[in-house]
């Protein structure tokens, strides 16, 4: 067998070695697990999560508001526009407030009319649930009901005005779960991968020099430098290894992704970013602590310095996702290849003039 051979050989026992002792590490393992479990569960957890922040987008069924007060009209023609909603008029709020108390209905809206120095303006007083499981549920219906109130106001209003107020933002119709898909769950599952490989790369070069374990890898016939690039390439390659696996599983799940390759590019390509980072900290600190203290700092320093970029990283994997991406998308995908292969030669350079021995 030649040299190079041997070398190659040699690097590859090493990527495996680093590979198969993740199975030791129980945070690595349940990092992995976790992903896992949001990748192959990606419909269920899109539909809770995107209730959360938007409980709007989630069917509540029907919610019976009793109106009452001086603006009941205005207030019944406004809840008329809201789907799941039902209204019932009250005489009086003393009524409405008895029909609360006793679960006829889940709220009550009481409107009244305000002079002001201009003129007059509509006032409403919302009664809800305090501690309710469907509170949350019943306020968006009602906030429903006041916004559409509010536009119905304006537009009466409107031939009054002595200037032209400015336009309100168009409403948009797309799905809030395609874009809590594609703007939140994919690059999360694609970036976490990377930056757990630098992580773990930091690990790797700090725990054998302070276990004194380095010396005895040097024993067999490779540099520093065939160490660096075993322990780099196994990490690297996990990165688009775990992303290809949470894009199977989100297709699984219906949830197409467009442009795999590309995307499994730009992973690589961040991955060895954050592995250099990692490699380079553990090599200059040989010191596991100071080593992670400094990556977990400059890992997300960069990443938020990234939104100076054209196009933030997070940004071009959605786009790639949704098949929308650009030029500059295209653009940002080789820049970063390109600056990861610079990089990993001045890791390996810079590892070569190292003297094993003061490690």
């Amino acid at each position: 067998m030649s040299d190079d051979g041997l070398l190659a050989d040699a690097r590859t026992t090493i990527a495996r070695r680093e590979l198969a002792s993740l199975s030791r590490e129980k945070t690595i393992v349940l990092a992995l697990l976790i992903q896992l479990f949001i990748a192959a569960f990606s419909s269920f957890l899109v539909v809770g999560l995107t209730s959360l922040y938007d409980p709007s987008s989630v069917e509540s069924g029907q919610v019976t508001v009793g109106v009452t007060g001086e603006t009941q009209d205005e207030l019944l023609a406004a809840a008329r526009e809201a789907d799941g909603l039902q209204t019932r008029a009250y005489a009086d709020r003393g009524q409405a407030l008895e029909a609360f108390d006793e679960g006829r209905v889940n709220a009550v809206l009481t409107g009244t009319t305000v002079p002001t120095d201009s003129g007059s303006k509509l006032s409403v007083i919302a009664t809800a649930p305090a501690e309710n499981i469907r509170t949350t549920l019943i306020v968006v219906q009602i906030r429903g009901v006041l916004t559409e109130l509010e536009s119905q106001e304006r537009d009466r209003r409107a031939a009054s005005l002595t200037f032209q107020p400015i336009e309100p933002p168009a409403e948009s119709d797309s799905s809030p779960y395609f874009g809590f898909t594609y703007t939140v769950l994919i690059p999360l599952l694609l970036f976490l991968p990377p930056f757990i490989s630098g992580s773990v790369s930091v690990d790797a070069i700090t725990e054998e020099i302070e276990r004194g374990t380095l010396e005895l890898l040097r024993v067999a016939p490779v540099s520093l430098v065939d160490i660096v690039d075993g322990k780099a390439a196994g990490m690297i390659l996990l990165a688009p290894l775990q992303a290809a696996l949470w894009i199977l599983l989100l297709s699984v799940n219906n949830i197409a992704i467009a442009n795999v390759v590309p995307i499994l590019l730009f992973v690589t390509a961040i991955a060895t970013i954050v592995v250099v980072v990692g490699t380079l900290l553990g090599l200059l600190t040989a010191k596991r602590r100071q080593a992670q203290l400094l990556y977990s700092v400059l890992v997300i320093v960069l990443f938020g310095a990234a939104v100076l970029l054209p196009e933030h990283p997070a940004t071009t994997a959605a786009k790639l996702a949704v098949d929308s991406a650009t030029a500059t998308t295209y653009a940002h995908v080789a820049g970063f290849a390109v600056l990861a292969v610079a990089l990993y030669a001045v890791t390996r350079r810079y590892a070569d003039g190292i003297d094993a021995e003061s490690l």
